[in-house]
């Protein structure tokens, strides 16, 4: 049993607060960091935080809801999913009392705040990059998959892009999420190179697709001729996108720790009865692969410690919430 929290307001006063933690996914580094930070705020709360592992099963995901409901959460947080599976049992804990906090998932509800990481922003400093190092005019490969809110928004700047930029030519659109995300956009990215040896510009906005990417880029060899552009960021990323030869050469990120912590964050003010805006942006930085290898960066805290914008966000906080240590 959590003990109090002194001079916060109830009832993390009294403690023994049991938040849930739903995820869709939960493989890869992203959504590790992701729950690393909610666990270190949830810590710092005097929170019981029980985290449900995400399988990428919608059926599983609601199930896991009703699950949190009986073990008696006083708040719900949902890390990504699919709305149009979620919202009947989302609205049964509601009509409980429970509060509700998304992170990545539109759940279309005025009472949930919606933790985004500034998609729009993160596809908007990536492509960015991608004009700067390759002009306006060249043939594109992009990863994409509809139905998840933070890949529909970052769509929707590619788009735009491309619609600002007559000369940029999307060759071939691709990709897949799943439990094996990487190695089975790995083997599409093949067929797709093969089909179209002139793309020399990749869009990859989710560290998964673009580490896929570029096991195939690297398995044809052709390394030299390609530029893959992601969102997000790991350890495992910095490794890849610094190693000699690397085709991957920026990325767009916020500290998922720090995302997972706003997010815990959010639900905590809702139960202090304290005002919770509905959408809740954490803001991302430009990380290239020169200010990687220039900064001597090799793992996330090394990044956090160089970068400090990377590493802090002030949304959603109060007087009594203590930081979180990462």
């Amino acid at each position: 049993m959590a003990a109090g929290l002194n001079g916060a307001p109830a009832p993390f006063d009294k403690g023994d607060v049991k938040i849930a933690l739903i995820s869709y996914i939960s493989a890869g580094d992203f959504f590790q960091a992701y729950q690393a930070g909610a666990q270190s705020q949830a810590k710092a709360l005097g929170v019981d935080l029980q985290i449900f592992p995400g399988r990428q099963n919608a059926a599983e995901q609601r199930e896991q809801i009703l699950q949190a409901i009986n073990i008696g959460a006083k708040a719900i947080v949902i890390d990504h999913g699919q709305p149009e599976a979620l919202s009947d049992v989302v609205q049964q804990a509601l009509d409980k009392g429970i509060k509700v906090v998304a992170f990545d998932v539109n759940l279309n509800n005025p009472k949930i705040p919606q933790v985004e990481q500034s998609d729009h922003k993160l596809a908007e400093l990536a492509l960015q990059q991608a004009l700067k190092d390759n002009g306006t005019s060249f043939k594109a490969g992009y990863v994409y998959v509809a139905g998840f809110a933070p890949l529909d928004r970052r769509n929707e700047v590619w788009e735009k892009v491309k619609g600002a930029n007559k000369d940029i030519v999307e060759k071939a659109r691709f990709g897949t999420v799943s439990d094996t995300t990487a190695t089975a956009t790995a083997d599409q990215a093949k067929a797709v190179f093969r089909a179209n040896p002139d793309i020399t510009v990749v869009f990859a906005p989710y560290d998964e697709f673009a580490r896929g990417v570029k096991l195939a880029v690297n398995d044809l060899g052709i390394a030299d001729k390609v530029k893959i552009y992601s969102a997000d960021i790991s350890t495992a990323d910095i490794q890849e996108i610094t190693e000699k030869g690397s085709p991957w050469v920026a990325t767009a990120a916020t500290n998922p720790a720090v995302v997972g912590a706003v997010s815990i964050r959010a639900a905590a003010l809702q139960l202090a009865g304290e005002n919770v805006p509905h959408q809740i942006v954490v803001d991302p930085v430009l990380v290239t692969q020169k200010d990687l290898r220039d900064a001597g960066v090799n793992t996330i805290e090394e990044l956090a410690k160089k970068i400090p914008a990377f590493s802090t966000s002030t949304a959603v906080t109060a007087s009594w919430i203590p930081s979180a240590a990462f």
